[in-house]
C-alpha cells in the first residue's frame, strides 16, 4: 500500500477468530500486523471478531470496520490472511469494489497481496474461486457420505446415551434403594437423565 506523504494515514487491522480455531489467540494475527503498520509511521486501528464465521457477512468487529470506511476514517484496510476477512467470493469482490471507489486500500500481509492495484484485484478473485470451489467439494462429499450410509441403512445423528443395558443397570441400582444422585454419581451422568430415564421406565411398567 502507498500513500501520499505529508499527513497520517490511519490503517484498519482486521483480524478474526472463529469458533473452529480451538482458542486462537487474535495476538498471533494482530501482532505481525501492528509491527508492519509500525514500520511505515501509519496510525493503526485494530478491529476484532472472535468466535465469528468466515461465511458471515455481519460481524461486529467488520461492520465497525465497513462503516469507518464509508466515513473514511481509515486510509487503508490490512489483514493477515485473505480467509480470515471472509469466504463468500462475492461478498469479497463486492467489498473490494467498494473499498476502491472510496479510495481504501486493502491488503493481504502473509500473502503479499496489494488489492488496490488491478493485478491485486485479479489475484482476489482467483483465491475466493478457488476456496469456494474447495468449500463446495466438501459439501458435495459429506452429502454424498450421509446417502451412502442411508442406503446402508446405518443410523444417523447422536446414538441413545443409555442403551438397554443401561436402562437394566439405572433399574436394579434404584430398586436397591439409590437415590437419583447416587446412580448420576456411579454412572457417571447428569441427574436429569436419570430422572428421565426412571420416568420413562416407570410408564412403561404395566400396572397390577
Amino acid at each position: 500500500m502507498t500513500f501520499k506523504r505529508g499527513y497520517a494515514v490511519k490503517i484498519g487491522l482486521y483480524v478474526r477468530v472463529s469458533t473452529s480455531d480451538k482458542g486462537q489467540d487474535p495476538e498471533l494475527q494482530l501482532k505481525p500486523l501492528r509491527e508492519f503498520a509500525k514500520a511505515r509511521g501509519w496510525e493503526a486501528h485494530e478491529y476484532v471478531d472472535i468466535g465469528e464465521s468466515g461465511a458471515s457477512g455481519h460481524r461486529p468487529g467488520l461492520d465497525r470496520l465497513i462503516e469507518d470506511a464509508r466515513k473514511r476514517k481509515i486510509d487503508g484496510i490490512l489483514v493477515w490472511k485473505l480467509d480470515r476477512f471472509g469466504r463468500s467470493l462475492r461478498f469479497l469482490l463486492n467489498l473490494l469494489e467498494e473499498f476502491r471507489v472510496l479510495g481504501v486500500q486493502f491488503c493481504s500481509l502473509t500473502e503479499n497481496l496489494d488489492f488496490s492495484t488491478p493485478s491485486g484485484r485479479a489475484m482476489a478473485s482467483l483465491i475466493g474461486a478457488f476456496a469456494e470451489f474447495e468449500r463446495d467439494i466438501i459439501r458435495e462429499r459429506i452429502r454424498a457420505g450421509l446417502q451412502n450410509a442411508r442406503v446402508k441403512g446405518r443410523r444417523l445423528g447422536r446414538r441413545p446415551i443409555f442403551d438397554s443395558g443401561h436402562l437394566r443397570t439405572v433399574a436394579q441400582l434404584k430398586g436397591r434403594g439409590k437415590s437419583v444422585r447416587q446412580i448420576a454419581r456411579e454412572m457417571r451422568v447428569s441427574k436429569s437423565l436419570v430422572h428421565k430415564t426412571l420416568k420413562n421406565i416407570s410408564s412403561q411398567t404395566p400396572e397390577n
